[in-house]
């Protein structure tokens, strides 16, 4: 998609396809490290540009690497054909084989979860399907049009500022009204029951919630989706959240 009808750069999303890099979890844990001890949500936040430098190294231009390892095959295959044969070329095409079908599968794994489709299960196998309603969703959710106090405004810049407008006030009366349901809440109950709401919830019960949430679902703005919290939870390494 063209960069000026995105509006800007892509926002950041944590990819159920990194876990197939076999070197990705001990990546995380030390990038982890090395960003000091900052709160939880902070670290999450730095953790975003490494894992971004990392992708475009490791899983940039898929398309054109596995067009590499074809091509590759394909001489192989023709000095094969031409007479030329020896273990050293079979152990080649071989490595280049597997090196291809990996990259398929991490090829395959992306355009599930980009397009988001109900229907997607580990063993279906199309990407060219998965590619096409990826395609379409982005298409659909495009807002090159917004009715601002009664008009039709096309630029970009102007329509960002109004949703971002928008959902600021939005959220603003939410807390407001939040707020006033919890003072009358209070003051309905005796003070060791309001304690209790108060209290901030446990390690377990923390993990345990996230563990009841569908791998898919990214709770926050963030980026970061269930799988990854899941997969790397050992790599943050947080004495309380083991």
């Amino acid at each position: 998609m063209d960069k000026k009808m995105r509006g800007g750069p892509r926002p950041f999303r944590s990819l159920n396809s990194w876990f197939t890099h076999e070197g990705f979890l001990s990546m995380v844990k030390e990038k982890w490290r090395g960003l000091g001890e900052l709160p939880f949500t902070d670290k999450l936040k730095a953790l975003t540009i490494p894992l971004e430098r990392w992708h475009k190294a490791n899983f940039g231009e898929m398309d054109k690497k596995i067009t590499k390892f074809e091509e590759e095959i394909k001489r192989i295959d023709d000095m094969v054909s031409n007479g030329v044969y020896h273990e050293m070329l079979e152990a080649r095409r071989k490595m280049l084989v597997s090196c291809c079908e990996r990259w398929y599968v991490r090829k395959e794994v992306h355009w599930k979860q980009m397009s988001r489709s109900r229907h997607a299960k580990e063993t279906d196998k199309n990407t060219r399907y998965f590619h096409n309603i990826a395609s379409a969703r982005r298409q659909n959710n495009i807002i090159d049009t917004l009715v601002i106090n009664g008009r039709q405004v096309r630029n970009q810049a102007r329509i960002k500022i109004a949703i971002k407008e928008f959902y600021k006030n939005l959220y603003q009366q939410e807390v407001s009204l939040m707020m006033g349901f919890r003072d009358g809440l209070v003051s309905k109950i005796d003070e060791g029951d309001a304690l209790t709401l108060e209290e901030l919830p446990s390690a377990e019960e923390i993990r345990e919630a996230i563990w009841d949430c569908e791998s898919s679902k990214a709770p926050g703005c963030d980026g970061y989706n269930m799988n990854f919290i899941k997969r790397c939870w050992g790599s943050f390494r947080h004495p309380d959240y083991r």
